[in-house]
C-alpha cells in the first residue's frame, strides 16, 4: 500500500503511477515499478496530479524539482490511461 500525494489515500502500488529519482539525480517516471531510488505515488488521476503539484507534494517527496518534461510525461501517460 502507498499514499497518493494528490488525495492523501492509500492505496495498492500497482493502482498508482510512480515518479522516482535515481541515486544519480534524474527523475522519471517509472512505469514498471522496477527503478532504483527514492520514489513518490500519484493516482492516474489528472485531479490528483494537479493537486500534488499545486502543494508541490512531488517536489517535496522526490526532494528535488520536477523537471518539465517529467511533468509533460505524467500528463501524457494519464491521457492515454483515460482515453
Amino acid at each position: 500500500m502507498r499514499q497518493c500525494l494528490g488525495c492523501r489515500e492509500m492505496k495498492p502500488q500497482r493502482e498508482l503511477l510512480r515518479g522516482v529519482r535515481t541515486p544519480e539525480g534524474e527523475v522519471t517516471l517509472d512505469i514498471r515499478g522496477k527503478v532504483s531510488g527514492r520514489g513518490a505515488y500519484v493516482c492516474p488521476n489528472e485531479d490528483c496530479l494537479r493537486r500534488a503539484v499545486k502543494s508541490r507534494a512531488l517536489d517535496r517527496a522526490l526532494e528535488t524539482k520536477i523537471p518539465d518534461e517529467v511533468m509533460a510525461q505524467l500528463v501524457r501517460t494519464l491521457e492515454a490511461g483515460n482515453g
